[in-house]
Order: structure tokens, then sequence, then C-alpha cells
């Protein structure tokens, strides 16, 4: 049998190669009954055999030798940073989180100048009497020997009168006993003319009486209250121990400017 060495479709140096390996070896007779082609040795063919190497009948295909390549020795240097990109669309809210530790207390301030008057924004006062008063006169101021407050001293006892500090609306409030079987007629003036009349016939029963009233005052302005005489004697009832006559004010709205 005619062998044909498969060197035809290999390049030179595959063929140096492969040379010396087919034709140095000697071949072994045939014996009966084996057959040619499964002793052919790795790499020869028979002439009868078709030329393509790919061929499934090819009794030997040879491997395709590709060149290894390291590519870590052929990486090059860091590129400059690219430009910054635009901005995604914000996130959902996150909830709120847990509160901080309370921070340590500062120090304190130093206290502010004074105000001046114009910035005072309120005013009140309200005074008693223990003692009765019997009219003696026409016109008897009602003097108070008690005081329950009397901010800034707006309220003069010795005259009985209220001086209002600043312009604006004030609320005042009388309240007087009255005497058995005698007249009780009192006046709640402003500045000299009678704002409200408390007024009790004579009986003989005494009993409490009150009289309120609100008043745009100027500053200067002042309020007060006296007892009127007519043809009937007139007081007002206390004990010398208990308050039975009070009087009362404060500001309730400052005039706007």
């Amino acid at each position: 049998t005619r062998i044909i060495m498969g060197t035809a479709s290999l390049n030179p140096l595959w063929a140096a190669l492969l040379f010396p390996l087919v034709f140095g070896v000697p071949m072994e007779e045939v014996t009966s009954g084996e057959s040619v082609a499964s002793r052919l040795p790795e790499g020869c063919r028979r002439c009868c055999d078709p030329e393509d190497p790919l061929s499934p009948i090819s009794p030997y295909i040879v491997p395709e030798v590709r060149p290894y390549i390291n590519i870590t020795i052929l990486k090059g240097d860091k590129g400059d940073r690219g430009p910054l990109g635009t901005p995604g669309k914000s996130g959902k809210e996150g909830p709120r989180g847990d509160r901080g530790p309370q921070g340590t207390k500062g120090d304190k301030g130093q206290a502010g100048s004074p105000g001046s008057p114009c910035q005072i924004h309120y005013s009140a006062f309200s005074v008693g009497r223990k003692t009765a008063l019997h009219s003696s006169e026409e016109f008897l101021p009602l003097l108070f020997d008690r005081v329950f407050v009397n901010t800034d001293g707006h309220f003069d006892m010795a005259t009985g009168r209220f001086v209002a500090p600043l312009p604006g609306l004030y609320f005042f409030s009388l309240n007087v006993h009255s005497w058995n079987y005698k007249e009780t007629y009192v006046h709640v003036v402003h500045n000299e003319k009678a704002a409200v009349i408390l007024y009790a016939q004579p009986s003989e029963r005494s009993i409490m009486q009150s009289q309120s009233v609100m008043l745009q005052l100027a500053q200067g302005d002042c309020v007060w209250v006296r007892l009127f005489k007519r043809d009937r004697e007139n007081a007002v009832y206390s004990d010398g121990m208990d308050t039975y006559i009070t009087f009362s004010g404060h500001l309730i709205k400052p005039e706007d400017h």
C-alpha cells in the first residue's frame, strides 16, 4: 500500500518537524485481517482519501496554532478624567431622622438698653376703700385707702384719679355697697364730665351695686369717682374692716400711631 505524507497542507515549519517522526520509524508488516487504515501512523493518509483535511473521514486534523499574547504588558497609561456628566433627577425624600442630642446651653446674653416711655403697652390698677362715706357737698371725690394693683403708679392715691399714660382704649369697673334707707348716687368721671352713673334708691336693705364702662382716652386724661348730692342724703357703706368699695381699670388696646 502506498503511503503519502500529509505535509502538503502544512506550512514548511510543521513539515520539517513531522518529517523525521514519520519516516524515521520502521513500518510493521500488516498481519492478515488487520485494516491498513487502522495501522496508519497519525498524520498519514492514503492516496484514495479525500483531499479535505476537515472531512469526517480524515484520519488526522492538524490543529490551528495561534500565538499567545500577554495583554498585561501591553496596558497603556491611565487616561485623563472625562467631563462631568449631567446631574440626574433628585430621588425621593427619605424619612425624617431621629432627633439629635440636646446641645450645650449657650452663654447668657447682655441686657438690652431700656425702652422709651412711648413703648409702654400696659397699664392697670385696682384699689379699694374700707370706710363709709356720706356726701357733704354737691360733688365729693371718692378716695381709696387700699391698693391691689397699681402698675407704674398710674393711679394717684392722693387725688383718687387714674391718669392715662398713653392714648388708647381702657376698661373701668366700680363696685359699691348701698346704705340702708339712704340714696346711693355715684359718677364715674372722665376728666370733669360724668361718663356713667351708679344709682340705688333708698331701701330697708343694703345691696351691692356695680357699673362698668370702656373709654377712649388721650394721654394724660383722668378717670375718677365722685358722690353726687341731691335733695336726699347720699352715702356708700363700709364697716371699716372689710373692703366693700372697689375701683379698677386697665388698658385694652393702645392707640396706633
